[in-house]
């Protein structure tokens, strides 16, 4: 599994960034809390990654923070909820406030 890459932010596309990694091009799509975190393009960066192999595709998820990759980890273990769906929470709640959510039900 690919933990975590460090390399130069290659390019930024909301959801996706490219990282470069010794000359080779990671494409990683990322939640907007992470997205909006992210340094220049050209600048250093460090990603915690999660990889989902499908049959069809291999995608390389990245996170700012470990807290962030492991809420997403939980969230894709509950029935119904895929890596788009968790993606799309994590872009509109931060760590805290997703763990005070849950909290409160």
């Amino acid at each position: 599994m690919i933990g975590r890459l460090s390399g130069k932010l290659a390019a930024k596309h909301p959801p996706q960034v490219m990282v470069d990694v010794g000359g080779v091009g990671y494409e990683l799509d990322v939640p907007m809390s992470s997205f909006y975190a992210l340094p220049a393009t050209g600048e250093t960066v460090t990603l915690f990654t999660h990889l989902v192999v499908r049959e069809d595709a291999h995608t390389l998820f990245g996170f700012v923070t470990v807290e962030e990759r492991t809420a997403f980890r939980q969230l894709i273990r509950i029935s119904g909820i895929g890596a788009r769906t968790a993606l799309a929470v994590l872009s509109g709640l931060s760590v805290a406030e997703l763990a005070q959510a849950v909290a409160l039900q």
